[in-house]
């Protein structure tokens, strides 16, 4: 089963349909691998009993064969800023502690109509407003990498790293964020994927430092109803999974219109078929603006070996330019927060949120429901947005800042008029610091650093993907991201498949069985 655990979608599913394998039994062994990596604190919240309901469903559907498809059975996790009917959905803060939806969001009723297992709900940083997830209520997610749990694993590949050192339970390297509870649960084998949100980066962030594919959609190709909003305009569910192939699988689920949503594109979604691309028919930018001065030495070799790689396969490489990177860190802060200013008007102790007791009038209920519920960083994001948005402020700050975005949108476009298919950019500019090193600045420098290189994509709302390439003189993942042209998400995966299989990262696999009993 440890095999089983560390093993593709693809694989298991065909060890359901042959009936080697029992989806109540592989429910279980996750359930108990959960129960022994929880030092990580990758959940929130689990969701044993869901998921022993739909794992004996798949059984039953298993021994009439009459299985959904090859999602039957499938252990997933989903963010914990994602509604599921009857189960509390956090955001990781006390505001919303005791919320229990009476509605799921479209991504979870489209996987559970695929016969999907549900483990648990996934821990993030407050509101999804930060890159580490070392601000929920709830405590940090550790990154296995590093971590005295990874002694109970071991690197498959045919390139395995030397020089892996943990770290003390003082000092640990951090899962990143927002959704780093996601990518915990993935890495540590407890789900085969799960979903996360990305308004920033905050999908493809963790899976860079925790060595996992992250995907981030074209912005309005995945329903975002049921997804508490941290920026409307921004936030898309994105997917994390330990190889492109599971990613797609995912996709291919979740994906499509959905009338909930006026978001979403209207257009009828079909399943992409994973199939090699032909690179000798493709160009590829590398945007000299990522080329940031703080940018790790390691990561760029890493960054120049997979440029080298799709060069020696066919694929035209060519520099090119987007040359309001440099602003755009500064544009997607000041849209964040005069969007989240707007979302978090909500909270207000009444209708919604944590409601202190014994309150002498309607403006002292509110001041201490906020002051109560939300921690600093979520305080600070709606005070600062309030005052971008003050009429004396709004022409200098929100206006100049969408006129903004439209250039850092055209950028993209101009490069995609130039005949350039793809660009290939870091997606951090480091691995994982430490908690010490990550926690030395505040929430928005950290933010400003760990965005860089992935929020672009998110401004011009088009689709991006992190692809694991090595591992560092640390003994830590290191990744590189890809981008491509809005709604050509199926060129996307074609080159990232031809990355992956050209890599071969080595993945976690566990050593035996004892950690699932």
């Amino acid at each position: 089963m440890n095999k089983i655990l560390s093993s593709s979608i693809k694989e298991v599913s065909k060890k359901i349909r042959s009936k080697e394998l029992k989806p109540s039994d592989l429910h279980r062994a996750s359930c108990n691998l959960i129960s022994s990596t929880k030092a990580l604190n990758a959940y929130i919240h689990t969701t044993e009993n869901i998921g022993t309901h739909q794992a004996v469903a798949s059984d039953t559907r298993q021994n009439d064969n009459k299985l959904l498809g090859d999602l039957d059975g499938i252990p997933i996790a989903i963010k914990d800023n994602f509604c599921v009917e009857g189960e509390p959905t956090t955001c990781a803060s006390l505001m919303l502690a005791n919320f229990v939806p009476g509605y799921s969001a479209t991504v979870y009723e489209r996987l559970k109509s695929n016969g999907v297992v549900l483990m648990g709900k996934t821990n993030l940083d407050q509101f999804a407003m930060g890159a580490g997830t070392v601000d929920s209520y709830f405590g940090s997610t550790r990154n296995i990498w590093g971590s005295e749990i990874m002694e109970n694993y071991t690197l498959n590949g045919p390139v395995i790293p030397e020089g892996i050192k943990n770290r003390t339970n003082s000092d640990w390297y951090i899962a990143g964020g927002s959704s780093g509870g996601s990518a915990i649960a993935v890495a540590t084998g407890t789900c085969f994927a799960a979903i996360g949100s990305d308004t920033g980066g905050s999908t493809r962030n963790p899976a860079s430092y925790c060595g996992l594919i992250g995907f981030k959609p074209s912005y309005g190709l995945v329903s975002r109803y049921g997804l508490i909003p941290l920026v409307n305009s921004m936030d898309v569910p994105g997917i994390l999974s330990r190889n492109v192939e599971d990613c797609l699988e995912i996709l291919n689920s979740i994906a499509g219109p959905d009338e909930k949503d006026s978001t979403t594109v209207d257009r009828s979604f079909k399943s992409i078929n994973l199939s090699s691309a032909d690179l000798r028919s493709l160009r590829i930018g590398i945007p000299k603006e990522y080329s940031h001065p703080d940018l790790d030495e390691e990561v760029l070799n890493c960054w120049k070996r997979v440029s080298n790689l799709l060069e020696e396969a066919g694929a035209t490489v060519v520099p090119v330019s987007l040359p309001h990177t440099e602003y755009s860190i500064v544009c997607y802060s000041i849209l964040n927060q005069c969007e989240v200013a707007s979302n978090m008007a909500r909270y207000d102790g009444l209708e919604y949120g944590l409601r202190p007791i014994e309150m002498s009038s309607t403006e002292q209920l509110f001041a201490e429901a906020r002051s109560m519920g939300f921690n600093d960083v979520v305080r600070s994001r709606i005070l600062t947005g309030n005052y971008f948005l003050l009429t004396e402020n709004y022409d200098d700050y929100f206006v100049k800042a969408m006129k903004l975005r439209r250039l850092i949108s055209e950028d993209f476009h101009r490069v995609w008029e130039e005949n350039v298919d793809l660009l290939l950019t870091p997606t951090t500019l480091s691995d994982a610091p430490s908690f010490k090193e990550f926690t030395a600045q505040d929430n928005q420098t950290q933010c400003s650093i760990q965005d860089y290189c992935t929020q672009p994509a998110n401004m011009a709302g088009i689709p991006a993907i992190n692809l694991p390439v090595t591992v560092s003189s640390r003994g830590l993942p290191i990744s590189v991201q890809l981008m491509t042209s809005f709604m050509e998400d199926e060129r996307l995966f074609a080159v990232a498949k031809c990355i992956e299989d050209a890599v071969q990262f080595p993945r976690l696999q566990l050593k035996n069985s004892e950690l699932l009993d």
